[in-house]
């Protein structure tokens, strides 16, 4: 359309003249004593013109020669900034290649340039981002050669450098989160936190500086820091859904077991999430440690409760050595204490064996409740239809070992030794 208008327009240009200059009979005098020269009007105009060209011209060329020092300056500058480019843009290449020596020189080298640059008040605008990822390259390469010191004075270098006004605070975020990286490769978790301590408040939820903060937290020790920050983690999407929830699990794992008392670890166990609760392997995890720190039994038996409906609602959700572990902890959950819990737990036991009477998990369950409450005849039933079925190794010794005992309190000697004899072959 633009097109188009353009050649209406110079159509319409074309007639004007034609017509203006077609039928122009007038004339120009011009007096130069003792001359006299007479020319049309046209011509006078088109030598008008053509002075007019002549002197944009002639003042084009003054000005060209005039700027040609500032232009030659300018190509110069040009050269030397796209060779200290060349030069970072090398290094870079070198560092990625695992060409640490090559790199470090290349880094140097366009160091030199900027520098000189900067000395001849020619520097662009961005040099302190370009002589800041210098120093890290240079750095970079002497973490990987293992040289501590220059590491160290280029780092320095380019903290210095992205700290001045007029560079991007990207810079400094970006080198201290690098810095943060070489400790944690050095195991020395406290200088990883220190630098993530030195970035703003914004930047240390990003996602690599969690990362950072959660390898850190996890070589130091800190598990409760370490689970929060594998939940910021998880909530940015940064695992995939299988990977967050091991290592959740991992992570809780590890703090429930380095609790000493009871009220410490209920503690734990009320700052987990419903999610994390809800997990049967923490689930049998907290319920053992509780066990094992002698802790009340009431309060094992109800965080086993999820465990235990969702055992019986979705069996096939958990496998073989898990369901033998679940029958395990509730065994010693079950042991009678006199409190009003333990006949409801009873009753929910004795209801689910009689749903699943072939069940041999739940017989087993069902007779070891029962022979703690001395009700052997009916512990004794149950346990000899388990101990013939149960597939975990572990629970067949102890059916035949709580049989051989319960013939020996009826004074049934060829039984226990029988009983005795058939724990010992599992």
């Amino acid at each position: 359309m633009r097109a188009a208008l353009w050649l209406m327009g110079l159509f319409a240009a074309a007639v004007a003249l034609a017509l203006f200059a077609g039928d122009n009979e007038g004339t120009v005098t011009v007096f130069w004593p003792p001359h006299r020269v007479d020319v049309s009007v046209n011509l006078a105009l088109l030598l008008l013109l053509a002075l007019f060209v002549l002197l944009y011209l002639a003042l084009r060329a003054l000005s060209a020669m005039v700027q040609l020092p500032r232009q030659a300056r300018r190509w110069r500058t040009q050269q030397r900034e796209r060779a200290m480019h060349a030069t970072l843009i090398d290094a870079a290449a070198q560092l990625a290649a695992g060409r640490f020596l090559r790199a470090r020189k290349a880094a140097e080298s366009a160091l030199t340039r900027v520098q000189a640059l900067s000395d001849a008040a020619e520097a662009p605008p961005h040099a302190p981002s370009l002589r800041t990822l210098a120093h890290m390259t240079v750095a970079e390469s002497a973490h990987a050669l293992r040289d501590e010191a220059m590491r160290d004075q280029h780092l320095e270098h380019a903290l210095d450098v992205a700290g001045r006004a007029g560079a991007a605070p990207e810079l400094r975020e970006g080198v201290l989160l690098r810095a943060a990286r070489w400790s944690l490769d050095q195991r020395d978790a406290g200088a990883a936190l220190a630098r993530l301590n030195e970035l703003p408040a914004g930047a240390t939820r990003r996602t690599a500086a969690l990362r950072i903060k959660l390898k850190a937290a996890r070589q130091s020790g800190h598990h409760a820091e370490a689970l929060e920050t594998a939940r910021l983690l998880a909530k940015h999407g940064a695992f995939s859904p299988a990977a967050a929830r091991s290592l959740l699990r991992g992570l809780a794992a590890s703090l429930i077991d380095e609790v000493h008392d009871p009220a410490q670890l209920q503690a734990v166990w009320g700052s987990l999430d419903a999610g994390e609760r809800a997990m049967p392997e923490l689930a049998l995890r907290a319920a053992q440690r509780m066990l094992a720190l002698d802790g009340p039994r009431a309060l094992v038996r109800q965080w086993l409760r999820p465990v235990w409906e969702q055992a019986l609602a979705q069996p096939g959700s958990f496998g073989p050595a898990l369901r033998a572990r679940l029958v395990q902890v509730l065994e010693q959950a079950l042991i009678a204490t006199g409190e009003a819990s333990d006949q409801q737990w009873l009753a929910l036991v004795e209801s689910a064996q009689q749903a699943h009477p072939r069940d041999p998990s739940l017989q087993y369950l069902a007779g070891m409740a029962c022979r703690h409450r001395g009700l052997w005849g009916r512990a004794q039933l149950l346990l000899g239809q388990a101990a013939q079925s149960l597939p975990d190794a572990e629970l067949r010794r102890h059916a035949w070992r709580a049989l051989a005992e319960l013939a020996e309190q009826r004074g049934d000697e060829p039984a226990a030794a029988q009983a005795w004899k058939q724990a010992a072959r599992s």
